[in-house]
């Protein structure tokens, strides 16, 4: 599972509001995105701090080290703009930026290759990213369809370090009042992809004389939400996120460029409220299980890994602003 997975469900999930419509617009489309993500708005920042936790990991498949991570916190902002529209509304171009800063702070950390315990120091990481998307809507065997072409590029403080792309086509399988079914394929562009081609599905069902619906993600999310207060809305739910950066290593052996790629699991509550129309507020709090940190050689497939990091389930809080002025 990579980041691009989940990236190209935005796109996929903006044809629920879609499906509503007989002309569908770009507009719609981006209201349907915005609506369920917030870092696809046009201004969005997020801390999130991650409670305490014990881990262990390996190294080249032997046992490297195993300790405490006492504290891990992110810092995220994003931005998107759409540059260029084309008279028929249907074709888009749109930039976005991508900042994220990773730090952690350790208690006691055992190495078995010295049988030394010691304190760790203190790690920070910083992540960059900037990507071009066209999105094109037409229509087939007259329902909705969207197609999409993203490249990005990637890196951290020193370099630009990968070259990234995807292209994806979304469908309206089924459209009642109340529940719509959506199916796509997505096409990684990237070496490093275990699964190059890869099967993507949506469902939303709104309950009849209900404020809840249930929308349905594949892989993505499995969330219950209701509208809670007038400008208000809570979620209950599980979603699947990924998360990346860049190692520099220069010791004997090792020395290179290496990514981290990591697979989490949340479980918990959202609650989004609307200050104004253009500036909503996010909290977030749960659980957090890591299923997988693997770091890899930069640009190597990630069942290549040379380092493998196993951590316990820890509490998370998450606060987000996010601005969207059009």
């Amino acid at each position: 599972m990579r980041k691009k997975i989940i990236s190209v469900l935005f796109i996929c999930t903006a044809l629920h509001t879609m499906a509503q419509e007989k002309e569908p617009a770009m507009k719609t489309l981006g209201k349907a995105i915005t609506e369920k993500f917030p870092t696809t708005r046009t201004f969005d920042v997020q801390y999130e701090q991650l409670g305490p936790a014990d881990y262990s990991s390996k190294l080249f498949g032997n046992q490297f080290e195993k300790g405490r991570i006492e504290s891990h916190n992110r810092v995220k902002a994003a931005f998107n703009m759409p540059f260029f529209t084309s008279e028929s509304r249907r074709f888009v171009l749109t930039s976005s930026l991508r900042y994220k800063y990773e730090s952690y702070d350790f208690g006691n950390v055992y190495n078995y290759n010295s049988a030394v315990t010691y304190k760790k120091e203190r790690e920070e990481f910083h992540y960059f990213a900037a990507a071009l998307s066209a999105t094109y809507i037409s229509t087939l065997f007259n329902k909705p369809i969207i197609y999409n072409a993203t490249a990005s590029v990637d890196g951290n403080e020193d370099n630009v370090q990968r070259v990234k792309g995807f292209v994806s086509a979304s469908l309206v399988l089924k459209r009642t009042a109340n529940t719509t079914i959506t199916v796509g394929v997505l096409g990684l562009l990237d070496p490093s992809s275990i699964v190059p081609i890869t099967p993507l599905f949506t469902y939303n069902h709104k309950f009849e004389n209900s404020k809840w619906d249930f929308d349905f993600i594949l892989p993505q999310r499995f969330l219950f939400r209701r509208q809670l207060l007038e400008n208000g809305r809570l979620g209950i739910g599980t979603e699947l996120n990924t998360e990346n950066f860049y190692i520099n290593v220069d010791s004997p052996g090792s020395k290179g460029v290496y990514e981290l790629n990591q697979l989490e699991l949340k479980t918990g509550i959202t609650y989004e409220y609307h200050f104004t129309p253009k500036l909503i507020g996010t909290i977030k709090g749960g659980i957090n299980n890591i299923l997988s940190v693997r770091v890899t050689e930069r640009g190597e497939r990630t069942s290549n890994y040379v380092y493998d990091h196993k951590e316990d389930a820890q509490g998370y809080f998450r606060f987000g602003l996010s601005y969207n002025p059009f």
